[in-house]
């Protein structure tokens, strides 16, 4: 069907709405793979002129012939072709053959038929064609010599009749090397990139055909070294006795201009960059005002809490890298924040990382950031906790957790302040403080050859010990004040008691999780308390008796080995002790039960529950009326 024919021809079958066979110019001009066929329905390729094509089909199948030049036909690539149609039915089949012309292509041949007719019948000869440009070169002859844009003319074939000096001047070659030769070919035969520039593609020769005046700001002309020179132009046809004859052509050299925009451009996306940054840091300041509200002292006045005070006075100063080893909830944030606070960069932020929930793929991201498309995900770039901390400190909180892959980066940092974003070249300098907090035994760790010991040493330059609870037992009371203060505040709850046997079952306990522990079991009996008064009962249910001064001399490990032997009571034995600490505040009390100084507010119970206790054992509270009460000074209730 026409594989030989330079016009496109296709058979359809209207009622099937398919394409049944598509000539070489056909897939050509409509993008059409010749091995796949297509398989979607005909008028997906009609754009908006479906509704001619019904009425065009019907008059081919009638008339067995039509013929249209209102039909829009898209290609496969959705580009829109205006094309004349002519359609004759294939014998009585209801098959269509179809030729299509795009018309403005044929528009272009017919405008270039009849100049080439009137050329040859001498209207517009070449003699008269040189006469325009010397009259246009001439009559403005004082306007292109003073111009600091290039001006240049073209023929209707491409080929140069005059330039101006500052033409000349922008692209290195001379009006004798231009005049008379191909201007595309010469230096615009090619793209920024360096890629062919066909020269049908080109605006300024598309005069020729449209008579359309073209402006474009962001294509090169090439200078006779080779250099790309940025420009923008604007081609403007020209016309004698309404025939077009060529175009002029007025250009700028804008590579100030672009430097100018590029610096520019560079200048926001460092301003974004900052801008980004600042917000982070914000995020962070944010987050850490949050989480640290009234957390700024250190509360305690026990030795092991005027040791650590003494530490932190004198390695704050200093730019020194701090560890602080100790168990989970005893306050090692809360250290790094006081050795940050007593420095010289405490105006700048401290950035904590949380090396434990990091996701172990994303930790190089976390610690030095990355650029956009380092990665799936990247989509823009980051910077990460090294920058945000620079000028300031960074708190490595959990810094055991810290992968060994990892660990050679982080001592670079720390040896040379410098670093390199993912997926980027280029090397930072930073300047960062950092103090790192670990729960794990870290010389164990190396041991094992899970850390490395030249990171240990770099980072334990200054090491501080976070002291256990149960090693400073006589500091419960204050941190019960504060953080009953706290929750008070926190849930809306003023005037909320601790009541002295209470404060005496605090003091009894080991706090496996220290600091932490107190504070969460303090703000859950605030939340559940009914009669303002704080009760501990049954935090001392399978723990064992012991004093304060016990806790306080204890070690660790002899408290461990204790605690599991006599972990376990029965029931018994809890019931005696519940009845002796009974006894022991009607006592007190001078046998009074209920009121202010009652034995029932001792014990921090209800009226009604003791008097439940003591009629189940069998005790008259009369009996105790003969002992005096008296408060001994470290049963102070706290308010």
């Amino acid at each position: 069907m026409g594989d030989y024919s330079p016009l496109a021809m296709l058979v359809v079958d209207p009622f099937a709405d398919q394409l049944l066979a598509a000539n070489p110019s056909a897939c050509a001009l409509l993008r059409i793979d010749e091995a796949r066929p297509l398989t979607t329905p005909f008028s997906h390729r009609l754009s908006a002129s479906l509704s001619l094509w019904v009425s065009f089909t019907d008059e081919a199948l009638v008339q067995k012939a039509a013929w249209s030049d209102d039909l829009v036909i898209l290609d496969m690539c959705r580009q829109p072709y205006r094309v004349e149609v002519y359609a004759q039915r294939i014998d009585v089949s209801e098959q269509l053959l179809l030729t299509l012309i795009d018309r403005n292509k044929a528009e272009q041949r017919r405008a270039q038929a009849e100049l080439g007719r009137q050329h040859r019948q001498g209207e517009v000869g070449w003699q008269r064609v040189e006469q325009v440009f010397e009259r246009i070169e001439k009559q403005n002859q004082l306007i292109l010599g003073a111009a600091g844009e290039g001006i240049y003319g073209l023929d209707a074939e491409g080929k140069t009749t005059f330039v101006n000096p500052a033409a000349e001047r922008i692209l290195g070659w001379s009006t004798d090397d231009m005049v008379g030769h191909d201007a595309h070919l010469m230096f615009h035969h090619a793209h920024a990139d360096g890629s062919h520039f066909p020269v049908q593609q080109c605006p300024i020769h598309a005069a020729f055909s449209d008579g359309q005046v073209h402006h474009v700001d962001n294509e090169v002309f090439w200078h006779k070294n080779g250099e790309a020179i940025p420009v923008e132009y604007t081609s403007t046809p020209i016309f004698e006795m309404g025939r077009l004859v060529g175009a002029v052509v007025l250009f700028r050299d804008i590579r100030e201009r672009k430097r100018a925009e590029q610096q520019l451009r560079d200048a926001l996306a460092e301003v974004e960059s900052l801008k980004q940054r600042l917000e982070l840091e914000n995020e962070y300041l944010q987050e850490e005002i949050k989480a640290e509200l009234n957390h700024h002292d250190i509360v305690g006045n026990s030795p092991a809490v005027a040791k650590l005070i003494k530490q932190i006075e004198m390695v704050a100063p200093t730019s020194a890298n701090v560890l602080i080893s100790g168990e989970s909830g005893t306050g090692k944030e809360l250290i790094a924040r006081a050795i940050h606070a007593g420095g010289m960069r405490s105006d700048r932020p401290l950035i904590r990382v949380n090396c434990a929930a990091i996701p172990r793929d994303l930790f190089e991201s976390e610690f030095f950031g990355h650029v956009k498309g380092a990665f799936t995900g990247a989509i823009q770039d980051r910077p990460g906790r090294f920058e945000l901390a620079h000028g300031g400190t960074l708190f490595l909180d959990e810094v055991g957790e810290i992968p060994l892959e990892l660990q050679s980066k982080l001592l670079r940092v720390l040896q040379d302040q410098q670093f390199e974003r993912v997926g980027e070249n280029r090397t930072r300098e930073v300047d960062v403080r950092v103090i790192a907090a670990t729960n794990r035994e870290l010389r164990e760790m190396i041991n094992l050859g899970r850390f490395r010991e030249d990171l240990y040493f770099r980072l334990n330059v200054f090491p501080v010990d976070s002291v256990p609870l149960r090693q400073r037992i006589e500091d419960v009371p204050l941190l019960a004040r504060h953080f009953l203060q706290r929750a008070c505040l926190k849930f809306n709850k003023p005037g909320v008691r601790i009541p002295p046997a209470q404060l005496e079952i605090l003091q009894r306990y080991a706090w496996p999780g220290n600091i932490r522990e107190l504070e969460n079991i303090i703000e859950r009996q605030v939340i559940v308390t009914q009669d303002r008064r704080l009760v501990f009962d049954d935090l001392l249910l399978g723990e064992p008796s012991r004093s304060p001064d016990t806790f306080a001399e204890a070690s660790p490990a002899h408290h461990s080995e204790q605690h599991g032997a006599q972990a376990v009571l029965t029931e018994h034995t809890l019931s005696q002790r519940q009845r002796e600490s009974t006894i022991a505040a009607l006592k007190q009390a001078g046998g009074k039960v209920s009121g202010a100084g009652g034995a029932a507010e001792l014990l921090g119970i209800k009226p009604t529950t003791l008097t439940s206790r003591l009629n189940k054992w069998g005790i008259d509270a009369r009996k105790f009326r003969h002992h005096k009460p008296h408060l001994s000074p470290t049963h102070d209730t706290l308010d």
